[in-house]
């Protein structure tokens, strides 16, 4: 598809330009004709012309000469020269001004058409480029970090602050906020991007494997141990280990965790040597580690090891302007794995989603969108194609407790939703809802559904 792109023909020539142009809107083109260079600039100056072929012999302002305005005004298009006194040299120095290809007459119909199809996909990918580019300026770093917020933008400087360090991090914040993703992009901006990043969830490993896991075990260790394995400080030598819920870290182990930070080796249980390790250690935690360390439950000293450099990641509730983003991003990520159309949200729709806590932030978030769009079967999401239970949380805060407008909004949701089981068949429906097709019919209308 040309997508309707208009084509500017510059040619003293009217032939010329008479032929070009039935050429070319035979192809599905808009044609625009210019006489001679200086109205062309003129024409260039509106924005909208996509393709320029142009003579190089005119009177008045030739073809080079025009390249090289077109360059001080920075008038953007994109240029074909064409001239019938052609040569290497001339196709050289039309390339060096700024053109984008040479045609020498006479042509054939179909090599200008060639020519221009060439420099329309040029134009297809240069656009596709610049939106990449400016999808990457909300999805930065790792492509999953998305924000507009300022709370996450100074999030990401200090990330970019101290990537390039080899001093620990906590990374602090709710569950569901995203400090994986925050681990990561340290890694992957830092000097270790090239090398493994091992990600580990301290509350996920039995206490009595914790140190054969991290630190590994020599065969014979203990019961079956049948053979030699490296931990996974081994596996992440050179580049990161990600300490993830440290906070569920077991108070024994925690010496031995202190002494590889300080040390900067570890010891395989049952081995009577230790092994160097060169290991960049991320920490993060939903836990006040600092209360936990008052009560006794966490080391003081480990906690100012891990704590040289502190990040918190702000609640989703706390950054409502990155929700929209979110939404949207999850929204494009589901659709097309499921092989859906991908849909678009209301403004209603929105603002009911920035209205929400979101107490488990944007792990919540995507959990709710998913459920949304399996549910959906509407073009757009309304506030009516969200679950119902967010709805009542939504307006949790202008309850009225009224128990008559309570019945009618679930009578409502029960029958919008055994609508959309039986795929508006109502006779089905009415006797799912154990009730006659006639009232069912009321209903429908009463509470526009229909």
């Amino acid at each position: 598809m040309n997508e309707e792109r208009t084509i500017l023909v510059v040619d003293d020539e009217t032939g010329m330009r008479h032929m070009l142009r039935l050429v070319l809107e035979r192809e599905g083109f808009q044609v625009v004709e210019a006489v001679d260079a200086e109205s062309a600039l003129l024409r260039l100056e509106g924005g909208d012309i996509d393709v320029a072929l142009c003579d190089i012999r005119m009177p008045g302002l030739d073809g080079l000469g025009f390249l090289r305005e077109v360059k001080k005004q920075k008038l953007k298009a994109t240029f074909i020269m064409m001239s019938a006194y052609g040569s290497i040299e001339m196709a050289l120095e039309c390339i060096k001004e700024g053109a984008y290809d040479y045609i020498a007459k006479p042509f054939k119909p179909d090599e200008v058409v060639l020519a221009v199809r060439k420099a329309d996909e040029r134009l297809r990918l240069m656009r596709e480029n610049a939106l990449l580019k400016t999808r990457l300026k909300k999805q930065v770093r790792d492509g999953n970090i998305i924000y507009r917020s300022s709370k996450m933008a100074d999030v990401l400087a200090m990330v970019s602050q101290v990537a390039h360090v080899r001093s620990p991090v906590l990374i602090t914040g709710e569950t569901g906020t995203g400090k994986e993703l925050i681990a990561r992009a340290l890694h992957n901006e830092g000097g270790r991007r090239d090398e493994p990043f091992i990600a580990v969830n301290c509350s996920a490993i039995p206490p009595s494997l914790m140190e054969s896991e991290l630190f590994g075990h020599v065969k014979g260790a203990f019961t079956g141990a049948d053979r030699n394995r490296s931990g996974m400080f081994s596996e992440a030598d050179g580049g990161t280990l990600f300490l993830d819920e440290i906070g569920e870290f077991p108070l024994d182990m925690q010496p031995k965790l202190l002494r590889v930070l300080q040390e900067g080796e570890v010891r395989r249980v049952g081995d009577s040597k230790s092994q160097k390790v060169d290991v960049r250690i991320l920490a993060a935690t939903a836990r006040d580690l600092q209360s936990q360390v008052e009560e006794g439950l966490f080391r003081d000293d480990l906690f100012f090891r891990l704590a040289v450099v502190e990040l918190h990641v702000p609640p989703l509730r706390e950054r409502s302007e990155d929700i929209p983003l979110l939404a949207e991003h999850f929204i494009e990520s589901i659709c097309s794995r499921d092989g859906r159309r991908s849909l678009k949200m209301t403004a209603a729709a929105v603002a009911s989603l920035q209205d929400y806590s979101w107490p488990g932030n944007v792990r919540e978030l995507e959990n709710f969108m998913e459920k949304t769009i399996i549910f959906c079967r509407e073009n757009e999401i309304d506030v009516e194609q969200m679950p119902w239970e967010f709805r009542r949380k939504v307006r949790d805060t202008e309850e009225n407790f009224s128990l008559k407008e309570a019945s009618e909004r679930l009578e409502k949701e029960y029958i919008r939703k055994t609508l959309t089981e039986t795929g508006g068949n109502r006779t089905q429906a009415a006797k799912l809802l154990e009730i006659s097709l006639r009232a069912l019919q009321y209903k429908i209308k009463e509470y526009d559904l229909g």
